[in-house]
């Protein structure tokens, strides 16, 4: 196991392990906490109680988090025609088709978001094996497959993230920047929690939402009190 370094060690010992917090105590712990000299992302954890294994548990989707992420997403869009000026319009980074497959096959990867209309997908979908593995396929679940170019855009740079259970049940998703506002990051991470509960699977059984931790991205974990959010409807 890797040895962590002495700032990591001196933040961590600000944090009781044993305690869940209160969004609000966690919030101000995991500014005190990123020790960084860089604007540390923050990032929320969440341990679902679901099945990842069976297809109707298999929870994916898309969010836009009301005080975005702190990062500019550079997004690609493929599409041809009205729908290439639509996107050109509403600001995307990069708008094409063949042109940017060949250079995705050739190792290009300057973006952090695709969109692609439905008519592009046939020809998108050759790109399967390098764009699967790092999450950047494009998928109508997440809205990044669409004909609604122009929303598409405005939605991504306006701060939408994506969210996807992993193999363990955990999701993963930043909630903004050390330098935010304190109201700012627990309104993101309230929007973030939401989302989760409004597309708890009716098939997921006990409890749903059993285990959430924030952190910075040199900073240790810090427990929520999940109560607070697994008493919602």
């Amino acid at each position: 196991m890797a040895k962590k370094g002495k700032k990591y060690q001196e933040a961590a010992k600000l944090v009781d392990r044993q305690k869940a917090y209160e969004a609000t105590e966690a919030i101000e712990l995991v500014k005190k906490t990123a020790t960084a000299k860089f604007d540390e992302s923050v990032e929320v954890a969440v341990r679902l109680g679901v099945d990842p294994k069976k297809a109707d548990q298999q929870i994916r989707g898309a969010v836009v988090l009301p005080h975005g992420t702190g990062k500019t997403q550079r997004v690609l869009v493929f599409a041809k025609g009205e729908k290439a000026k639509e996107a050109e319009a509403a600001g995307a980074d990069f708008v094409g088709d063949t042109d940017y497959i060949n250079k995705i096959q050739q190792g290009w990867f300057d973006f952090d978001v695709i969109v692609a209309t439905p008519d592009m997908m046939a020809e998108v979908g050759r790109l399967g094996r390098v764009l699967g593995p790092k999450g950047l396929m494009p998928n109508p679940k997440t809205g990044t497959v669409t004909f609604e170019v122009e929303k598409a855009v405005n939605d991504i740079k306006a701060g939408k993230v994506e969210y996807r259970v992993d193999k363990a049940g955990n999701i993963h998703v930043p909630i903004g920047k050390v330098s935010f506002e304190d109201n700012k990051l627990s309104e993101n991470l309230g929007t973030i929690i939401d989302t989760l509960i409004k597309v708890k699977p009716a098939a997921a059984k006990g409890t749903y939402i059993r285990n959430v931790a924030i952190s910075s991205t040199m900073g240790p974990g810090i427990k929520v009190n999940p109560s607070n959010f697994s008493l919602k409807k």
